[in-house]
């Protein structure tokens, strides 16, 4: 491009590119720092260390520490839960149990969650972000599952896709986040039926 003047036209000054490699290896050091220290004790040195970069390649993309987490699982939420369609209801939920109980049961995932969820009470952006990415995604997954139950004749018209997500999810995930128990074989398969007998009670 050029000027008037004919001229080149020069990038503004300090615009710099972003790596996206960087980006990435800062964010998944991100990952790491929560699951190793908590929210309350990680810093912008330790994620930049963990990820080889400097602290000024993450204060290029994030102002602080609650900034980057905020992306983090805002970018989490993006990728959005694909809602499984087997054909009939207790297909579905068994479905998304497993898809739950892999999400809860990653050894990162399995930390950082209830860190953020006891952060969360404490910082308003948090509580925020972290209903977007644990609870409007599943709600909107669940909303289908249910419309699709009802176009079947599986549920009446009129089901409460929150009740509905309460049931299925919610003791999958007292077992996994709260009490950290093992998941005993066929347990999903259990909890699977004895979901979709409280919805269809």
């Amino acid at each position: 491009m050029t000027t008037p003047s004919g001229s080149p036209r020069r990038a503004p000054a300090g615009a710099a590119v972003l790596r996206e490699d960087v980006t990435e290896a800062i964010r998944t050091a991100v990952f790491e720092e929560l699951a190793a220290v908590g929210f309350a004790r990680m810093s912008i040195e330790g994620i930049a260390r963990r990820a080889g970069v400097g602290k000024t390649a993450v204060y290029r993309r994030w102002k602080s520490k609650l900034s980057l987490v905020l992306d983090l699982v805002g970018a989490f939420a993006a990728q959005g839960l694909p809602a499984p369609s087997t054909g009939s209801l207790v297909g579905d939920v068994r479905a998304l149990l497993e898809v739950a109980s892999h999400a809860l049961r990653h050894p990162v995932a399995s930390q950082v969650i209830p860190d953020l969820l006891v952060e969360a009470a404490r910082q308003p952006e948090i509580a925020q972000a972290i209903k977007s990415a644990l609870l409007d995604g599943q709600q909107g997954v669940v909303a289908q599952i249910v419309r699709e139950a009802v176009a079947r004749g599986e549920l009446p018209e009129g089901a409460d896709p929150d009740r509905a997500l309460d049931v299925v999810v919610g003791p999958l995930y007292w077992r996994l986040a709260v009490v950290r128990g093992d998941l005993p074989k066929g347990y999903l398969d259990d909890l699977a039926r004895s979901a979709v007998a409280a919805l269809t009670a």
